[in-house]
């Protein structure tokens, strides 16, 4: 539950965008993003401030022109809050910022019912590497490689029931940087907030997972209401 972005995340501020506030409080949050990925699905993961570790996800269908709501759910972020994607460093117990893809999907349980994206069994050798000096870095290995410290990656099995179902988020992912953060995902909740995923409950991963279509290009946009790392501002 550790940690590369497309770009950045949603518009810019209200005066920014010079609308009055009634007007732009009725738009919906995507239709006030610079960018929601290209795609006709999106994820929204918002917190009050970069400091708070809870707040909302919703998913988001784009039809006729506009966005639609699909549904919510309480989110929880990283115990240390939620900092800019490009300026995140591993182990800091942040959320990375940003805009991303969401390359696959895994689990501990069985995909739910109707699941279109590519999803991965998690089985007892299964693993997300986390080692910077690995060159399967930020990756899923079965089994664990001879160059990946298991002290130093997650053994996917044993986080249940965060890895019950998961979604990776694009983030550091690419081409990795070393240092930036590995395997952040978003994921269903444990006990308290995340070590950098986002994090929501059982029955909405479930429901995220039977929504999510890849050939829709869904993706993830991760934020606060306001400030630097406004969903607005992207």
């Amino acid at each position: 539950m550790r940690p590369g972005p497309l770009a950045a995340l949603l518009a810019v501020s209200l005066l920014v965008l010079g609308a009055a506030p009634g007007a732009a409080e009725e738009k919906p949050l995507p239709e006030r993003m610079a960018d929601t990925g290209g795609g006709t699905q999106l994820i929204t993961a918002r917190a009050s401030t970069t400091g708070a570790t809870s707040g909302t996800v919703d998913w988001w269908d784009r039809r006729d022109g506009r966005w639609v709501r699909a549904g919510s759910a309480p989110a929880r972020f990283g115990a240390h809050g939620l900092v800019e994607g490009a300026a995140r460093r591993q182990g800091t117990g942040t959320t990375p910022t940003g805009l991303y893809a969401l390359p696959h999907a895994f689990g501990i349980r069985t995909a739910p019912p109707g699941t279109k994206v590519p999803y991965r069994p998690v089985h007892q050798d299964s693993w997300w590497c986390q080692d910077n000096a690995s060159a399967s870095y930020n990756r899923w290995t079965e089994p664990l490689p001879a160059d990946c410290r298991a002290s130093e990656s997650e053994h996917l099995i044993a986080h249940d029931p965060q890895y019950a179902y998961a979604l990776v988020i694009g983030f550091n992912y690419t081409e990795p940087v070393r240092e930036r953060g590995a395997g952040i995902f978003l994921h269903v909740d444990g006990r308290a907030a995340t070590e950098g995923c986002v994090s929501v409950p059982m029955d909405a991963m479930r429901r995220i997972l039977g929504w999510a279509d890849p050939s829709r290009g869904p993706h993830i946009a991760i934020g606060t209401v306001s400030g630097t790392t406004a969903l607005t501002r992207y």
